[in-house]
């Protein structure tokens, strides 16, 4: 049976992610700053620091996939509407020039992109909170869809 100090170290490696909303990288740097400083102490705060860093490892590697995938479509249909024109009347904004007949299959991909990015930062919300009250239950959790990048 893990020590409660234990389990709310495991829990706030899992919590301290959530600091990538506030401080760039948080997410990496203080998991991995609680993890170092304990894991030789606790097998139980060993195992949920591997789990934490896999995991924002994991979305890292899942976000630059659909960056690659998002960015060039949005950037290329783009340079293909290039010579826009845009006229204001009394009341009226109009485009000419633009025009996106060839594009819509692109344009379908890199939205699809950029929604499963959307999903994945919403589920990475939930599951964070998932694993650390399963952390400070004394519960060894492991992250759906993650790479054992440390093992």
């Amino acid at each position: 049976m893990e020590k409660t100090s234990e389990k709310n170290t495991a829990a706030f490696t899992h919590l301290s992610t959530l600091s990538q909303y506030i401080i760039p990288f948080g997410n990496y740097i203080f998991p991995i700053i609680i993890w170092t400083s304990y894991k030789e102490k606790s097998e139980f705060v060993n195992h949920h620091g591997k789990q934490t860093l896999n995991f924002q490892l994991s979305l890292l590697l899942y976000t630059l996939i659909l960056a690659l995938i998002a960015i060039p479509i949005f950037i290329s249909v783009f340079f293909q509407n290039l010579p826009l024109q845009a006229i204001i009347n009394d009341e009226d904004f109009i485009i000419r020039n633009f025009n996106l007949d060839g594009s819509i299959g692109l344009l379908s991909v890199g939205i699809t992109a950029v929604l499963l990015f959307g999903l994945l930062k919403f589920v990475e919300f939930f599951l964070v909170i998932y694993a650390s009250i399963k952390a400070s239950t004394g519960e060894y959790y492991k992250y759906p869809l993650t790479i054992p990048f440390i093992k």
